[in-house]
């Protein structure tokens, strides 16, 4: 068994769960959304990026970017939240439906990801 895929997966399929758990609830209710899931499932996704730079083939490349389109969003999701809490007075329901859609963008990121991941197992099997 090869440690270094076997710690690429975890990561991977890590963010995948930690996004999960933030996305799931009620759009626009507070309590159903914790931020310091949000801010693992962000510090997950950018391990998971930093891990998929010494990949150069084209599943590599396609991970690489579903990978930044996920840290993006989730880096505009933390912003807004800081923004609603500290800057605008506190969140609202429309700014939890921005977040929580935002993390929903990364979660179908993640989702690419793990199939691309999957894909690339069953190649290298045959």
């Amino acid at each position: 068994m090869n440690r270094e895929k076997v710690i690429f997966a975890f990561f991977i399929v890590l963010a995948l769960t930690l996004n999960f758990g933030f996305f799931l609830g009620d759009i626009d209710k507070v309590v159903h959304h914790n931020e310091f899931e949000l801010f693992a499932a962000l510090t997950v996704s950018m391990i998971c990026t930093v891990l998929k730079f010494g990949d150069r083939t084209h599943l590599g490349a396609l991970m690489l970017a579903t990978s930044l389109v996920a840290d993006l969003q989730l880096v505009i999701a933390a912003t807004l939240w800081g923004f609603a809490e500290q800057i605008s007075g506190g969140m609202t329901a429309s700014m939890m439906s921005s977040i929580v859609s935002l993390s929903g963008g990364a979660l179908l990121a993640n989702i690419i990801s793990v199939v691309l991941l999957v894909v690339e197992t069953i190649v290298v099997r045959r």
